[in-house]
């Protein structure tokens, strides 16, 4: 059977590091083992990712910092599959995503994960309603439109469902996008700088958003941000530099 209709999984067992703060053989939702990231060109080869490696708990909340260029957004993209380790491997919930092949990966995401980035990246053609739809299209079965509108109702746009992106203030479109992260109940949920693009004040209403759903549906979250006060938020801390692990708290 191919790859992509049985997504490769590991045991409890084989993951092999411990989960700070849990229960003795408790899978941890995320493992990155010693990941490295190369890229090869016409000037030669350049490492942006070194040997980075962390284990996540399920439900427990981990803020990846560093200056630009740290290695922070490699480190979330092969932790999401979304690109491939040179060396390293990377398990969530279960699945080695360096034994799966495309569709494998793309299903792995669709059903475990969710995502929030700082660009909003909603589909301008779409209504809100619509856009908090599209992860629930994309797994090829029928979209519960009653609760898409439930989770924009919980994210306070309950009378925005028919509204395009480009009649959204920039928090509308973020809150628009915590509704979609969140429409599968995935147990893993990346956040790639999630109020960078926002004045101070809906910044705040977003991060105590994001958090408040974190603690009711017990999604993990992984939270890359340059923000001291929003990492501090977070349960554990790691520090990135020069494409290293540096430090964890």
């Amino acid at each position: 059977m191919s790859s992509a209709s049985a997504p490769a999984t590991v045991t409890a067992t084989e993951t092999a590091p411990a989960v700070p703060g849990s229960n003795s053989g408790q899978r941890p939702i995320l493992v990155a083992e010693a990941l490295t990231r190369t890229y090869t060109g016409a000037a030669g080869s350049l490492t942006v990712l070194r040997d980075a490696s962390f284990t996540l708990a399920a439900g427990d909340t981990l803020a990846i910092v560093g200056p630009s260029g740290s290695g922070k957004t490699t480190l979330l993209g092969l932790c999401a599959g979304l690109d491939r380790p040179t060396s390293g491997r990377v398990i969530l919930d279960g699945h080695d995503l360096t034994q799966l092949d495309e569709d494998g990966l793309a299903r792995v995401r669709n059903e475990s994960v969710g995502f929030i980035f700082q660009n909003f990246q909603l589909m301008t053609t779409l209504t809100a309603l619509e856009n908090v739809l599209v992860p629930q299209e994309l797994r090829g079965g029928n979209a519960d439109a009653a609760a898409a509108a439930d989770w924009l109702r919980r994210v306070g746009l309950g009378d925005r469902l028919n509204h395009y992106p480009s009649q959204l203030s920039g928090g509308e479109q973020q809150r628009v996008a915590v509704a979609r992260a969140f429409i599968n109940r995935p147990p893993l949920l990346f956040a790639d700088e999630p109020t960078g693009n926002l004045d101070a004040d809906t910044a705040r209403s977003i991060a105590d958003l994001i958090f408040e759903l974190n603690a009711t549906s017990g999604t993990a979250l992984v939270l890359i941000t340059h923000d001291p006060e929003l990492a501090r938020r977070c349960r554990r801390t790691l520090r990135m530099r020069n494409g290293s692990v540096v430090a964890e708290s």
